[in-house]
């Protein structure tokens, strides 16, 4: 019994670990989280307040973690931005990868 609860706790521990390393947490204020699965298993940008709108949409979408997560389209699920907005948006960042 003892060697099943220590599977357990280390179980649990790995999970809540690989939660963090894995996944953005984006906060839209309210009760509204998102989770975007992050493209690399880091501790960069895990937790990310959007409740103010005095943060734009460039200046959020300057952050590459966040933006090769998807950000964008997240933002544009969650009617913070129109498609439009963000083809603009992102047409700098596409143009900059060739």
């Amino acid at each position: 019994m003892e060697l099943v609860k220590k599977i357990i706790l280390w179980g649990s521990l790995a999970a809540a670990l690989y939660m963090l390393l894995g996944f953005h947490y984006v906060y839209f204020g309210g009760m509204r989280v998102k989770m975007l699965k992050k493209t690399k298993l880091t501790l960069i940008e895990t937790f990310t307040d959007l409740s103010t709108k005095a943060i734009t949409n460039k200046k959020i979408l300057q952050n590459d973690a966040l933006r090769d997560a998807g950000l964008a389209d997240l933002l544009v699920d969650m009617g913070r931005m129109s498609e439009k907005e963000r083809d603009k948006i992102m047409e700098k960042y596409y143009e900059d990868e060739y």
